[in-house]
């Protein structure tokens, strides 16, 4: 099917967003709540847990929107799937063979949505809507970088270059953002405001980013993690601009939504409370050291009873010296091996 603009699709790229946005308010009657201090009322915890990928798959081309029968049948798919991984394991089975995944916890520990996104009423087959091909326009130079990112994720030498969230530096992937996407579990983030500051906790790996309001970004810059945030207020919107990230946290990665991204990448997010029980999530990353073009996406935060659970990863992390102790255990197994002095 062919898939025309939305009006919210449209507030990505058009002029004039505070007048979409208004425009939309007035359409659907719903007017946000304020703060006591006169700005949108974002507070609360929501959760970014979904079925939709950041890329269209394939058998999904041309189409950004799905009906509710197509979408139905996708989600009990995924529910078999986990259900039968859910299963108790066969006590008798044999031992995995050498090289073999010897597998990790099962679906009851694991949270990564059961519904495919819904935007605007519309049932999504990508997080990006812009390019409309629903994937990551990446240039020659940014598939360089990855391989190279990738050959540095093969070494073992040490905890410094193993991946972020076996260190527990930052989540796994990019649940604390920018810009936020789903993973594994623990997806609920937490929206606290002040007049001057505004919180954003994610719940994998208590990621806690602040944005400054009404603030220029620091000069000289700093390259913290999940970057230099700053925002301000268009209407009924938080605007969040980042940029200066940290250097070791170009690549992310988690279920199927992967992305690398420079230090100098300009990620410009927008939190909009469509209803009571909603936030529309919009973004648009601007890296051309990767990116032939800009990219953009849409996700529906959801508001959620629960509390967040808190992410004890450096108390109990003895995976790492695991990992690192079986990289030497294979080096001394290795025929050319030499032992160092």
């Amino acid at each position: 099917m062919t898939q025309q603009p939305t009006l919210l699709r449209l507030a990505i790229f058009l002029p004039g967003l505070l007048l979409v946005m208004q425009g939309f308010a007035a359409e659907t009657g719903y007017i946000p709540p304020r703060t006591e201090f006169g700005v949108p009322d974002l507070q609360g915890i929501w959760s970014i847990a979904t079925q939709t990928n950041l890329e269209r798959a394939q058998r999904f081309d041309g189409n950004l929107v799905i009906t509710e029968e197509e979408a139905l049948q996708i989600e009990a798919r995924v529910a078999a799937r986990n259900e039968a991984s859910n299963r108790p394991s066969d006590p008798d089975r044999e031992a995995p063979t050498a090289g073999r995944n010897v597998g990790g916890y099962n679906t009851f520990w694991m949270d990564p949505g059961d519904r495919l996104a819904v935007v605007n009423g519309e049932i999504r087959t990508s997080i990006l809507v812009d390019p409309p091909s629903g994937r990551l326009p990446i240039s020659d130079a940014g598939r360089a970088n990855v391989a190279a990112a990738m050959q540095r994720r093969q070494s073992y030498d040490g905890p410094e270059v193993r991946p972020l969230g076996e260190r527990c530096m930052v989540g796994f992937g990019s649940s604390g953002g920018p810009p936020k996407l789903p993973v594994l579990y623990n997806n609920n983030t937490q929206i606290v405001q002040t007049e001057s500051h505004v919180v954003l906790l994610a719940e994998m790996n208590h990621d806690a980013r602040i944005v400054r309001i009404d603030a220029e970004h620091q000069e000289p810059a700093m390259y913290p993690w999940l970057g230099d945030s700053i925002g301000h207020y268009e209407g009924d919107t938080l605007v969040v601009e980042t940029t200066n990230f940290h250097p070791q946290q170009g690549m992310r990665s988690s279920l199927e939504h992967r992305f690398f991204a420079s230090q100098s990448m300009v990620v410009t997010e927008r939190f909009t409370r469509v209803g009571e029980s909603e936030i529309l999530y919009q973004f648009t990353v601007a890296d051309p050291e990767n990116y032939s073009q800009s990219w953009s996406g849409e996700l529906p935060m959801n508001n959620s009873s629960e509390q967040l659970f808190e992410y004890a990863c450096h108390e109990g992390n003895y995976a790492l010296p695991g990992i690192l102790a079986g990289a030497r255990r294979a080096d001394f197994e290795r025929v050319d091996y030499v032992p160092t002095q």
